[in-house]
């Protein structure tokens, strides 16, 4: 019995404070990671990151001082800590190695978060596709299409690609082409299609539109008509002035060709 006591005390003196010193490291790492989450938060916060990211990184923090303080208490019991460090590091890169696609996008989505290509509500067009920015997230980035299609578009072929963005000026170009006969007046069509343009109070002054003979095709004189507008009104302008230069072509006479084919009977012709 005296002997079990005395090999019990000397089980308690050698590992007992071991045990102690190995709880109050992984309390302080409990407290010091928190510490960590929170000032890594403010410090992101301030410098107006993404929440996404803050999230991100602050749990992050968490988990490495937490990892930290659990080989700091392993090694007050003699654990050799360096063939734990060994077995994370190939663990971390066996795992990067499968999961680099999905690395690549993340990587993709913390780019896009930082430096802003687009935001939420732009309409762009990336990646083959074109629609509304509905969410940035941090591996791909929801989009929905004019005839309300949602797509889901991984972020590294979005930041890999180039990016039209649609929303970001004020004022869009209208490029409109229509053609007239070869035996109608330039000038005259001119003089119409500028009043045409003159009639929409929507069309900007300022560039001021063009008109402009852009081809000699083969069954019409081609002009390109080129005004401004305001980014909202693109798409209603781009409709309408259409239909208002076909309606006020008929109503001064001005022919709109269309290809035609003469076809030649050479047997009828030698009868």
């Amino acid at each position: 019995m005296e002997n079990a006591l005395e090999q019990l005390t000397a089980f308690l003196v050698s590992y007992g404070l071991k045990v102690l010193g190995a709880v109050l490291i992984l309390i302080a790492g409990r407290i010091a990671a928190g510490v960590a989450r929170r000032l890594i938060a403010r410090a992101l916060n301030k410098c107006d990151v993404d929440s996404t990211i803050v999230g991100f990184t602050s749990r992050l923090g968490f988990i490495l001082v937490i990892v930290v303080a659990v080989l700091a208490s392993l090694a007050k019991f003699g654990v050799e800590t360096t063939s734990f460090v060994a077995v994370l590091g190939a663990a971390g890169f066996a795992v990067g190695f499968a999961l680099q696609g999905t690395l690549s996008h993340f990587a993709s989505g913390v780019m896009i978060i930082l430096f802003r290509p687009f935001r939420v509500g732009d309409f762009i067009e990336a990646a083959g596709v074109m629609g509304s920015v509905k969410e940035i997230r941090l591996f791909k980035t929801v989009m929905n299409t004019p005839d309300n299609i949602t797509l889901i578009v991984p972020n590294g072929k979005i930041f890999g690609d180039i990016i039209k963005n649609f929303s970001v000026n004020e004022t869009r170009r209208v490029d409109v082409t229509v053609g007239i006969g070869y035996g109608e007046s330039i000038d005259r069509a001119i003089e119409v299609l500028l009043e045409v343009m003159k009639a929409d109070e929507r069309i900007i002054a300022e560039p001021e539109p063009q008109i402009v003979v852009s081809e000699l095709a083969d069954s019409s004189v081609n002009l390109l008509i080129r005004c401004w507008t305001r980014r909202n009104d693109f798409w209603a302008v781009k409709c309408d002035l259409t239909k208002n230069i076909k309606e006020n072509f008929d109503l001064q006479s001005i022919e709109i060709p269309y290809p035609q084919r003469v076809v030649h009977n050479v047997a009828a012709s030698k009868n």
